[in-house]
């Protein structure tokens, strides 16, 4: 792995440079065609959704979709008097250009009738909070029950509903189960399993599935031009349909260290265990922990892939014929003890260097 020493660092230097619109300001919505119709016919039949959850894995666009929508229901207000449910001519699409007005005030966080909420500064300690509270839901009840300023609606987008603690959730529910006039609240979720059942149940679910390789890869080339054609197939091949993690994934050096696990992985049952040490004392040091970071994301997904691979008899990234020798219930159990391992890391600060170590022991024991 001595060839990959510096690629870590200047895959991060090469992405840092490079800026992707943010959702708010996001036009461009791929891969999405089919949930974009839904909103377009429930606008049209006058029957859209006061409370509505988008679920889908993370960084697949369910943000984008959001705002695409609200500026949508935004601009129809604006154009038609307030009245945005009976429309003689419905429109063929929720796009608003980038020039109009409307498009501007969203994009800078400016529109009286639309609130985000996300994961504020904890002022204590004056750092990103981990979850969502319950001041931040206490704020969505008065904003929802304030007339529109602009006669139409008002809009809160929660992302991701799935980081809100057990008051900010029960917080939301009142709001559901009393629901304010011309109020529409949109929940992003990445996992709906999360939230509570209440919830889920007196919302309008609508499932975005993750985008086709094609999607992602067309998304890559549009964002980042600097990647090699190599280097883009294997962010598309490792992103599992999300164009978010895919970027993510390079600018965080993503690409060299999943070569480094499959290289490492390719070597079981007997693992190189020169290149397992350096390979964890590289990442477990690595700054910002953006190297930890990468691992623990990729390690647990290659081998749920590789397990996927087997039982479908395909052959993958040096795990597959292992997997069907030694029985996929084993492996199973590697996986969730390895997902288990870098979870700990992070909640009970274990030493990482000791984490990737233990969770490479873990496949080299299931592969003997």
């Amino acid at each position: 792995m001595a060839e990959d020493d510096d690629r870590y660092d200047e895959e991060a230097d090469s992405a840092e440079a490079v800026e992707v619109a943010v959702p708010r300001e996001n036009s461009l919505l791929l891969g999405h065609a089919a949930a974009e119709a839904t909103l377009l016919a429930a606008f049209a039949a006058g029957r859209l959704p006061q409370w509505l959850l988008l679920t889908g894995p993370h960084g697949i666009g369910k943000a984008t979709l959001a705002y695409r929508f609200a500026r949508f229901l935004l601009a129809q207000s604006a154009e038609r008097g307030g009245d945005a449910l009976f429309s003689p001519a419905p429109p063929s699409s929720l796009a608003i250009p980038e020039t109009h007005p409307l498009f501007r005030r969203v994009a800078s966080a400016g529109h009286a009738d639309l609130l985000t909420v996300e994961r504020g500064v904890d002022p204590k300690r004056n750092r990103e909070r981990t979850e969502i509270v319950v001041e931040d839901a206490r704020a969505v009840a008065g904003f929802l029950r304030l007339t529109p300023a602009e006669g139409g609606w008002r809009i809160v987008i929660v992302d991701t509903a799935d980081e809100m603690n057990r008051n900010a959730a029960n917080a939301i529910l009142k709001i559901l189960e009393e629901p304010p006039k011309r109020a529409i609240l949109i929940l992003l979720s990445d996992n709906p399993g999360r939230l509570l059942p209440t919830i889920r149940s007196r919302c309008r679910r609508l499932a975005l599935r993750p985008l086709e390789d094609a999607t992602v890869g067309e998304l890559l080339e549009r964002y980042r031009p600097d990647l090699s054609p190599a280097d883009r197939k294997a962010l598309v091949d490792i992103a599992e349909g999300s164009i978010g993690r895919a970027l993510e994934l390079a600018e965080e050096g993503g690409v060299a260290l999943h070569r480094d696990i499959l290289r490492l992985i390719s070597t079981l049952p007997e693992i190189d265990t020169t290149e397992l040490y350096r390979f964890a004392e590289k990442t477990a040091r690595w700054g910002n922990d953006r190297g930890f970071r990468v691992v623990s994301d990729l390690l647990p997904a290659t081998v749920a892939r590789a397990i996927a691979e087997a039982a479908e008899a395909k052959e993958g990234a040096g795990l597959p014929a292992l997997l069907r020798r030694r029985g996929l219930d084993r492996w199973v159990e590697v996986w969730e003890k390895i997902t288990h391992l870098f979870a700990q890391a992070d909640a009970i600060n274990l030493d990482r260097k000791q984490v990737v170590l233990n969770a490479f022991f873990a496949l080299e024991e299931a592969a003997r």
